[in-house]
């Protein structure tokens, strides 16, 4: 549990060595604090910390900062997200600087989903700044105290930057320098799209640790069990910048539609087993979207429990 005097829980996981393990908790549409915190029970003591979205894929919901703060009450460690898309520089600094005065730690720097994706599509991004950019400006306020425009901080938020990084983006050859954008800029840890497409991924990580990459940061793998064959078709198809391998696909479709989830955790859990020995990886983040409450089993499963006390 993050305070306002320690620091993050997972950084010092993933400086101990240990394999990390981290969830993901949306918040509401709307203001239903106790569905909210029914959710994050399922998370608690399964995970070393669980990623707030901001307002993801571009629908309106309660605010990353509020969700993080109610998460902090309830004992878990909030990796706090903010997207470039709905805010300017100003609005960005003081968020940095209200969530670290609530206890936020760390802190995930995202581009953000397009609007015209969401719910609100005839709302007007921002951009004032992109991704790199508030990697970069986190990094300042923590290392040197300092604002964008190099006036000093009374006190500066200490938090352990984190960024998101897709390889299967098109173009699929400039993934791994993106990537070296990111660490560049100042992320400390990396949390990866879902994987599904494997030798894909195998390929991207040995083009990382060959440019030095995860000497630099930790890269903590994507993962996001799949609950049905239709939710695969659905991904592989609609969903950007996801490769959903046709195998997969049939593995799905090859058992009983009441057993196609369970196939979909077993699946993910040969995974988990293949992170663990894959060079340049230091942990998992497990996105069980709508399913914090297989988090428990899950987590059991994949052999990451007890989660360690550092």
């Amino acid at each position: 549990m993050s305070d306002l005097k320690s620091g993050s829980n997972l950084e010092k996981v993933l400086k101990a060595g240990h394999f990390a393990f981290t969830g993901e908790c949306g918040p509401p549409m709307g203001c239903n604090v106790e569905h909210l915190k029914e959710k994050m029970q399922f998370l608690k003591g399964n995970v070393d910390a669980v990623n707030v979205t901001d307002n993801q894929t571009a629908v309106a919901r309660m605010a990353s900062i509020a969700a993080s703060a109610i998460m902090i009450q309830e004992g878990l460690e909030p990796n706090f997200q903010m997207v470039c898309r709905d805010s300017n520089r100003l609005g960005m600094t003081s968020n940095i600087l209200g969530a670290y005065a609530l206890g936020v730690r760390n802190m995930l720097c995202l581009s953000g989903d397009h609007q015209k994706f969401g719910n609100h599509p005839q709302a007007k991004n921002v951009y004032d700044i992109d991704s790199m950019q508030l990697i970069a400006l986190v990094k300042k306020m923590r290392d040197e105290g300092k604002f964008m425009n190099d006036e000093d901080i009374d006190e500066n938020p200490k938090m352990f930057i984190g960024a998101a990084c897709n390889p299967f983006a098109d173009p699929y050859e400039f993934r791994v320098h993106r990537l070296a954008n990111k660490v560049n800029s100042g992320a400390d840890f990396i949390q990866t799209q879902c994987i599904y497409n494997m030798d894909k991924f195998r390929d991207f990580m040995k083009k990382a640790v060959d440019m030095g990459l995860t000497e630099k940061c930790y890269i903590l793998a994507g993962v996001t069990p799949m609950k049905s064959a239709p939710m695969a078709n659905y991904m592989a198809k609609r969903v950007p910048g996801i490769e959903v391998p046709e195998d997969l696909i049939k593995r799905l479709k090859g058992v009983e539609k009441k057993d196609q989830a369970e196939e979909g955790i077993k699946f993910a859990l040969e995974q988990v087993e293949e992170f663990k020995e894959m060079e340049g990886i230091a942990g998992v983040h497990m996105m069980a979207i709508e399913w914090e409450h297989r988090m428990p089993e899950i987590s059991e499963r994949a052999g990451v429990l007890p989660r360690p006390v550092v």
